[in-house]
């Protein structure tokens, strides 16, 4: 078995917040874990700097064959980090892509999946991305749409929404939790709690409810304020927006909830957002 832990979404589904809680849980302090140091022990498989080591040119100049021949070197080199389990981020879909998996099977321990309302996650990627939410809509239905390929990261198969969902949901596995970002939301103890257990430990009551008070997203939102957040995208204002489960009823119009319920409606009612 492998070494790693995947920590996956879609995009804007909650995996930073996931982030936040591990590192309050498994680095406790007398204070809330700075979000600028999430990277301390949770990696990020798509950070160019690892494929850099390999290749010497401007990733933005890797082929999206370059990026599959090496990611499983990067993949390896990951097991690495630290003695025992590693937690690494990820958006990609469970996908093959030039015959290569998007997530290597032989350094694979378990993953960790965190599911989100498409339509609060269109509201909160279009903030994101800087695009229109008509076309953030659209880019989620589109079982092409990819991300990455920059200066700072390579290349992420997202997939359509629900083809992501299906991917990493579709069969039931021992080695895989999924979560609903919405009770993490409105039941976070028993969530979060869930984590621990999946990760083979049975939490102390107080160890756990310091690390759920101290990834509460308004004190995430307070300390980007602050202190700023290097993940933060230079198309938004800020990465800790609002962090509601029903803001988007505020936001869409009924053809924009139509149009995702419409693309979406399978994965949805499985989920129970229908």
């Amino acid at each position: 078995m492998g070494k790693i832990v995947w920590l996956a979404s879609y995009p804007k589904s909650g995996t930073t917040w996931l982030r936040a809680f591990l590192h309050n849980f498994l680095r406790p302090q007398d204070r809330p874990y700075d979000i600028n140091r999430l990277n301390e022990f949770c990696e990020s498989e798509n950070d160019a700097a690892l494929y850099h080591r390999y290749d010497p040119r401007s990733p933005r100049q890797y082929s999206l064959a370059d990026v599959q021949r090496l990611r499983p070197l990067v993949h390896r080199d990951l097991t690495r980090a630290f003695p025992d389990l590693v937690f690494v981020k990820t958006h990609n879909a469970v996908l093959l892509v030039e015959g290569v998996p998007l997530l290597t099977p032989a350094v694979t321990a378990g993953s960790i999946y965190v599911v989100r309302d498409p339509r609060a996650v269109a509201v909160s990627y279009s903030h994101h991305l800087g695009l229109p939410i008509d076309e953030t809509i659209a880019f989620m239905a589109n079982d092409a749409a990819a991300a990455g390929n920059d200066d700072t990261h390579v290349f992420e198969r997202l997939a359509g929404w629900s083809s992501h969902v299906l991917s990493w949901t579709q069969h039931p596995n021992p080695r895989a939790l999924v979560l609903r970002y919405e009770d993490m939301a409105t039941d976070p103890l028993r969530s979060f709690g869930n984590v621990v257990r999946f990760l083979g430990r049975e939490p102390p009551p107080d160890r756990l409810e310091r690390a759920v008070q101290f990834s509460r997203f308004e004190i995430l939102q307070e300390q980007e304020r602050r202190s700023g957040f290097v993940e933060r995208p230079t198309a938004t204002a800020a990465f800790f927006r609002e962090g509601r489960t029903d803001g988007w009823r505020d936001v869409l119009t009924p053809a924009q909830m139509a149009r995702i319920e419409r693309d979406h409606a399978a994965q949805m009612r499985r989920f129970g957002y229908l």
